[in-house]
């Protein structure tokens, strides 16, 4: 932390520093605007004004509809059984959740957007991840709000532009926080801007909504244990909160739990790329495989992972699928899959919904950039992916027999997409795993307020969003953004509800 006592003299004063321009910042924002008109607002945000939205900008814009509270907690108990939730916090989302759709309504009709019930995208009105756990009773509806991508955070960003006394600083990152060494008591932050350190007043008090540390690579390795993996969203989140939460004084967690909740997901990131694609879920075709380092196959690769976020059932409990441990991975697979499948989904993740990547529909651009390798025959792929000739052709063998039988004895594909690997050229490409996000940072209850390693509120720090986010092990689609809402309005309702700091405790 920085002291009271380090800062000379404050750059700036607001009466409220909220660092993040993502979805949970952004409800701070217009909770605390909303509530008292005459605040100033802050928003501080690391990126540049083109890359500002954090995750949420890239998400699959889904929202979680519910109806009915109790449901709702009984189900988020069980997914969340291995690291159990508070209990008081738990009752207060669910009922929170339940009275949060009109809210929504309200913010895409003030930014002329429609919210409709659905993904947007797809034909199902409500994704189900977990029915076994109750998602039926608890799961009204998955909404979202239009366009796809990007709706959601659209809408929200639109509203905050018709707010005009909440102002953002981009390429702005915050630093530290200035506290009271022995209460911890926060009384502003300390930013970079144009290379030179500020110091700048927070009369109410700061929000954290910086996000994750999933595009930071070594605290991937030192939290979960992951090397090689790839962000799908910011590039931004290399877990600067975590790092400044530390320093303050928080107790942290779930930083590492049972498995992360959003997934390990199979993606591509080409040579030179910092984020990776997400590969398709959609197919019209499926003769294709995946084979791990001792190339043979590994699990059912045409299940509907996409709806457990990439978590299979084993041994009666969910974990994540074995990627990340079983790599180097390659996908295999001929020219029918090739000619029919675009092999990523451009619905959601950085590199198309930001950076505007335009993956071809044929994947001819990326056979012709080397990113997916083609050979006549299997055993002519083999050696350009540094695999042994035979090894894979006996693997693909043994797969374009079980077609052949329409059963796969190994691991239980579904005959529908038992299709043999048999129409040349043959392709293939490296799996590699990509994370949709993190959730650890500080503990914190309901109201958004950071917790001491006693339990205890650190006064006028809040945190809202991914950055401690209340999931521990499994998620259900929808949850993320609509936590990032309840926990950036708490934030939010907190600081326009306190006191300012008293004259004398602030230079």
């Amino acid at each position: 932390m920085a002291s009271l006592a380090s800062v000379q003299q404050w750059d700036q004063a607001y009466d409220v520093v909220i660092a993040g321009f993502g979805l949970a910042g952004m409800c701070a924002a217009i909770e605390a605007h909303d509530l008292d008109p005459d605040l100033s607002i802050l928003i501080l945000e690391k990126a540049p004004e083109a890359e500002t939205g954090g995750n949420s900008r890239v998400a699959g814009q889904s929202l979680l509809i519910s109806r009915n509270a109790r449901a709702l907690a009984d189900y988020q108990r069980r997914m969340s059984e291995f690291s159990p939730i508070p209990e008081d916090m738990l009752q207060a989302w669910a009922e929170a959740m339940t009275q949060l759709e009109p809210w929504i309504q309200e913010r895409a009709k003030q930014a002329g957007a429609q919210f409709i019930q659905g993904t947007g995208f797809s034909e199902r009105d409500a994704v189900l991840e977990f029915p076994e756990f109750g998602a039926r009773e608890a799961v009204h509806c998955t909404a979202t709000i239009l366009p796809i991508p990007s709706g959601v955070y659209l809408a929200f960003r639109e509203n905050i532009r018709q707010r005009p006394r909440i102002e953002i600083a981009y390429e702005t990152p915050i630093r530290d926080l200035v506290q009271d060494p022995d209460t911890l008591e926060v009384f502003g932050v300390i930013v970079e801007s144009e290379g030179k350190r500020k110091a700048i007043r927070a009369n109410r008090g700061v929000v954290l909504a910086v996000g994750g540390f999933e595009a930071n690579p070594q605290m991937q390795r030192d939290y979960f244990g992951l090397a090689d993996v790839a962000p799908l969203g910011t590039p931004h989140n290399t877990g600067d909160g975590i790092k400044i939460l530390q320093k303050a004084g928080a107790d942290l967690w779930h930083l590492r739990n049972k498995g992360q909740s959003g997934g390990i997901w199979p993606g591509f990131r080409p040579d030179g790329f910092v984020n990776g694609f997400l590969r398709t879920f959609f197919w019209q075709s499926f003769s294709w495989i995946e084979i791990d380092a001792n190339c043979e196959r590994f699990y059912n690769e045409t299940a509907e992972l996409q709806l457990t976020h990439f978590k299979e059932k084993k041994h009666g409990q969910y974990i994540e699928t074995p990627h990340y441990r079983a790599g180097p991975v390659h996908m295999i697979f001929d020219a029918i899959t090739c000619q029919h499948n675009k092999l990523v989904t451009e619905v959601m993740s950085w590199n198309p919904v930001v950076r505007g990547y335009r993956w071809s529909d044929d994947n001819s651009a990326e056979i012709a950039k080397g990113w997916i390798v083609q050979a006549d025959s299997i055993e002519a792929l083999a050696p350009k992916i540094g695999r042994d000739p035979a090894a894979l052709k006996a693997t693909v063998e043994r797969y374009n027999a079980a077609c052949r039988q329409q059963r796969d004895d190994d691991f239980g594909r579904n005959p529908q997409t038992l299709m043999p690997v048999a129409q040349g050229p043959f392709y293939a490409i490296r799996i590699d795993p990509v994370i949709v996000c993190t959730g650890g940072g500080a503990r914190r209850n309901i109201r958004s307020e950071v917790l001491d390693h006693e339990g205890r509120p650190i006064p006028r720090l809040y945190e809202a969003g991914e950055l401690g986010s209340m999931f521990s092990d499994l998620y259900q689609n929808g949850s993320y953004l609509t936590e990032a809402m309840i926990s950036g309005r708490a934030a939010g309702r907190q600081l326009a509800a306190l006191a300012p700091h008293a004259a004398e405790g602030v230079k």
